[in-house]
């Protein structure tokens, strides 16, 4: 009976932890600041046991709500394991559980702290030079962008200039994946950026750096990472190689779209030093207790202090330094005041976090292996950290008002829409910077709306001015700094992108807002032309109108060719979509990209040509037969084939280059 009631106890603790955690974190409704003190949270003894409870009233509810199968959560404090736990399942169809001791996840783009710390390793034994043009650790050569090289310290912040690449980010599981040398040298993305001009995230950046470090050291990646990061930190759960080494197979967890579809194949990351690694959740324990303490653990160093001092306390301020920076490898965050660095990481199927709170000592890892609904899982690690760092390190919630005569001049300068950094910008796939646009909007009262930057309930936030062109969310954390050049917008960021992203004013002839909804009209019209011609010959045929002739052959031929041109506009458009859900970046889909772009050649113009030719058969036609609606048919054909052949000029689809 006693254990019974205990049971019950804890059932009804835990469930009233989970509503706790819901209401003050995830659902928190938008509040204006006021000038009255700003509430504090009350703070919990960060301890195995309130984790515990906490931990054990949200994470099952998050995960079965989110249709995400499992997750790991780790926190290390003061250079021990504090906690450390599984979560659903790593197989679940055999209903296989998480261990956190033995289950491998795929930490993702957290690899790249694990490259980055190899990178310091050269460093400090005076092998690479952070300042110097990595030409000098390369057997080929990376052309300079309008006179400047690139260097380590650009690679290690993301700003060598880099536009996005994404093919063979995941490689095809069924071939073997392409060696470090020949993707680096195969694939080298075109410079859009002056170096250490702008933050753009850039997965081939980090490949880069770890051939590099294979170059340098003399030694295969895979056997670097081994010998001088892994085995010294006592991490034999660990590991970059792939496949998966015989002995560790059995131990990783399925990945998932959702929980509840199938289990999805080991995925083979082509960008393997930016995110290869497989690691259970106690080997990144070690992982974060080693960089916690400035590079050594249990004995066993992997960086002097100094460098690891230099690797934490680094950042690159390209807006202010009042928003989140990239420092060597980390990205820095600060909630309530305290300093923290971290990473996150996905795959197509994986989502995690690190953070490490340096001037607490503490670490926190968690990471899922489902995608989740619509993104469930994003939306859960997010949650994680801000619940965790207010409970344990609280603070105010909001910002006293701050009430500058400049807010609504500076709303109104901000008004726009923007691009990202982290796009690409010389191939096809620039069709979709139509649809990657933010857009910031004024309020009317100084303050500014942007609806794709959307909190834990997924609301657009709403932001005041603080400072001069430093905004705060309105009753949140969120931040948001501009930079203004010759009294414009230059850029601007926020603390909420885990990738560092600059928004960068979009030029006006390339608003979403206006050119996207004018391509769709620009296919509708010609596709309605184009079928109209047949439907009328029918119609004429059956009828014998008095008194209306019958067009002739031309009219009926000229819309043919916009009608194929906006098919293929619409092709273009429907396989990007289906890449980029699919993520099917990888090689086997040039074949198909060199094809549309044989075809973009010769159809967009054509169905240009055909009609202007069009407009000249009714121009040059008696008058009595120069209908209404004979003409502005042909005028807005030929003023939506021009559209469609100048976007395919724009974003590069008319072309012969299948980079993308």
């Amino acid at each position: 009976m006693t254990r019974i009631i205990f049971q019950l106890t804890r059932a009804l603790a835990l469930i009233v932890t989970a509503l706790g955690a819901f209401s003050t974190g995830w659902a928190t409704p938008p509040s204006l600041a006021t000038n009255e003190p700003a509430p504090t949270f009350q703070r919990h003894a960060l301890t195995n046991e309130d984790l515990d409870v906490w931990l054990d009233g949200l994470m099952p509810y998050a995960l079965h709500q989110a249709d995400v199968a499992g997750a790991v959560v780790v926190v290390v404090k003061d250079g021990q394991v504090l906690f450390k736990k599984g979560y659903g399942c790593a197989d679940v169809a055999r209903r296989r559980p998480v261990d956190p001791d033995t289950t491998l996840f795929r930490p993702g783009s957290i690899s790249k702290l694990f490259t980055f710390t190899a990178v310091m390793q050269l460093v400090e034994a005076g092998r690479i030079n952070l300042d110097a043009d990595i030409n000098q650790y390369l057997d080929f050569r990376i052309p300079p962008y309008h006179g400047q090289g690139i260097t380590m310290r650009n690679l290690m912040t993301h700003t060598p200039g880099f536009e996005d690449s994404l093919r063979d980010l995941y490689a095809d599981p069924s071939k073997a994946p392409p060696t470090l040398e020949v993707f680096v040298k195969q694939q080298i993305p075109e410079r859009i950026y002056s170096p250490g001009t702008v933050t753009a995230y850039s997965n081939y950046g980090v490949t880069l750096a770890g051939y590099i470090v294979q170059r340098v050291s003399g030694e295969d990646f895979d056997d670097y990472m081994d010998r001088h990061i892994l085995q010294p930190l006592g991490m034999h759960n660990s590991t970059f190689r792939q496949p998966l080494p015989p002995v560790l197979k059995p131990q990783m967890s399925n990945g998932y779209r959702l929980a509840s579809s199938p289990a999805r194949p080991f995925e083979i990351i082509g960008v393997a030093p930016a995110g290869s690694l497989a690691a259970s959740g106690s080997d990144m324990a070690k992982f974060m207790i080693a960089h916690l303490q400035n590079g050594e653990l249990d004995g066993q160093r992997i960086l002097k202090a100094t460098t690891a001092q230099e690797m934490h306390n680094t950042p690159t301020t390209l807006i202010s330094p009042s928003i989140y920076r990239f420092l060597l490898g980390f990205y820095e965050r600060s909630r309530n005041g305290h300093r923290i660095i971290a990473h996150d990481g996905d795959s197509q199927w994986f989502h995690s976090n690190l953070l490490l709170y340096l001037d607490d000592q503490v670490g926190l890892f968690v990471s899922m292996n489902s995608r989740g609904q619509g993104g469930g899982s994003s939306l859960i690690r997010e949650a994680l950290y801000q619940e965790f760092s207010d409970r344990y390190f609280p603070g105010p919630t909001s910002a006293q008002r701050v009430e500058l005569p400049s807010a609504k001049q500076d709303a109104k300068l901000m008004d726009g829409d923007y691009l990202p950094s982290r796009r690409q910008e010389t191939t096809f796939w620039s069709l979709c910077n139509l649809t990657s646009q933010v857009s910031v909007r004024d309020d009317g009262n100084g303050h500014l709306v942007i609806p794709q930057v959307t909190g834990l309930n997924r609301q657009p936030e709403r932001f005041e001015e603080v400072a001069p062109f430093l905004w705060q969310e309105i009753g949140g954390k969120n931040r948001l700094a501009a930079k203004v050049s010759s009294g414009r917008i230059a850029m601007w960021s926020d603390d909420q992108d885990a990738n560092g992203t600059i928004f960068l004013p979009a030029p006006s002839w390339k608003y979403g807002t206006w050119v996207l909804p004018a391509l769709w009209a620009s296919c509708a019209i010609l596709l309605l032309v184009g079928f109209a011609w047949p439907i009328w010959v029918l119609v004429w045929r059956r009828l014998h109108v008095e008194g209306i002739a019958m067009p002739e052959w031309g009219e009926g031929v000229a819309p043919l060719g916009g009608l194929f041109a906006a098919v293929l506009m619409i092709i273009w458009y429907t396989m990007l979509n289906h890449m980029q859900e699919a993520k099917s970046w990888t090689s086997s889909m040039l074949p198909v990209v060199k094809g549309l772009h044989l075809l973009s050649v010769a159809l967009f113009p054509i169905g240009a040509a055909t009609a202007a030719w069009l407009c000249w058969i009714i121009w040059k036609a008696p008058a009595d037969s120069r209908s209404a609606l004979r003409i502005s048919s042909a005028v807005l054909s030929l003023g939506a084939a021009l559209l469609l052949l100048w976007a395919s000029v724009t974003f590069h689809l008319l072309g012969l280059r299948a980079a993308f």
